[in-house]
């Protein structure tokens, strides 16, 4: 499946550049166990919005886009310092964070999938490049601040991500215009990862596997 024509508007890719800023300085701001100054805030910030189209573009051989224009770098440290500078006015706010990474994951996935599929990538290929991109900016985060990876956390459902890549290579297979699947594919995704949070919905966690024995009655438990 090729999409010769559909490239990613700019402002859509600067708009997820700025809520991935203005997300990852509010994440780190509220980190105060960590003691983060606040150029460490803005390098967050830069991190959990450029780190994603970065593995991106690395994944798809392409020049990565964030180096080649002034506006990625200047809008996502202008969005990370604003983040800084309301932290303490949302410090309370959590689903706030919640919201931002949300839409910022689904729009990241829609870039991520969308580009895929239009340099001729496979639809497996799509749906892997479309999660990386979503996940990929909260991955570097987690590495600067030595946490563990948020999405293999228990609880954290990042599989959202995957959905909406699945959404909208689903969408464009079946003939509908790639800006209407983005966009369906930026809903569903931020709609179940809110959903998820709000129910706490997950996945099982891993454990030791148990089998059954067969069933023992009064007599052999007499003989112990």
């Amino acid at each position: 499946m090729i999409i010769t024509t559909f490239q990613a508007p700019l402002w859509i890719e600067l708009l997820a550049a700025g809520l991935g800023g203005l997300q990852g300085a509010l994440f780190a701001a509220g980190e105060r166990q960590c003691r983060i100054d606040i150029l460490g805030v803005v390098v967050i910030g830069l991190s959990v919005s450029l780190g994603g189209s970065l593995l991106r573009d690395i994944l798809l051989n392409q020049p990565p886009v964030v180096i080649w224009s002034n506006w990625y770098l200047l809008v996502a440290g202008a969005s990370a310092v604003l983040g800084m500078m309301v932290q303490p006015l949302l410090a309370r706010a959590d689903w706030t964070i919640i919201a931002l990474d949300a839409v910022v994951m689904g729009l990241f996935a829609a870039i991520g999938a969308s580009k895929a599929l239009a340099l001729g990538a496979s639809e497996a290929g799509a749906l892997v490049v479309g999660v990386v991109g979503a996940i990929g900016g909260g991955m570097l985060r987690d590495v600067i601040l030595s946490l563990p990876f948020s999405f293999l956390q228990v609880g954290t459902l990042y599989a959202a991500a995957g959905t909406g890549a699945g959404i909208l290579i689903l969408l464009v297979g079946l003939g509908t215009p790639v800006p209407v699947a983005g966009l369906v594919c930026v809903i569903a995704t931020a709609t179940l990862r809110l959903v998820a949070v709000r129910f706490e919905w997950r996945f099982p966690e891993q454990g030791p596997l148990r089998l059954r024995g067969p069933a023992r009655g009064p007599t052999a438990r007499l003989r112990e």
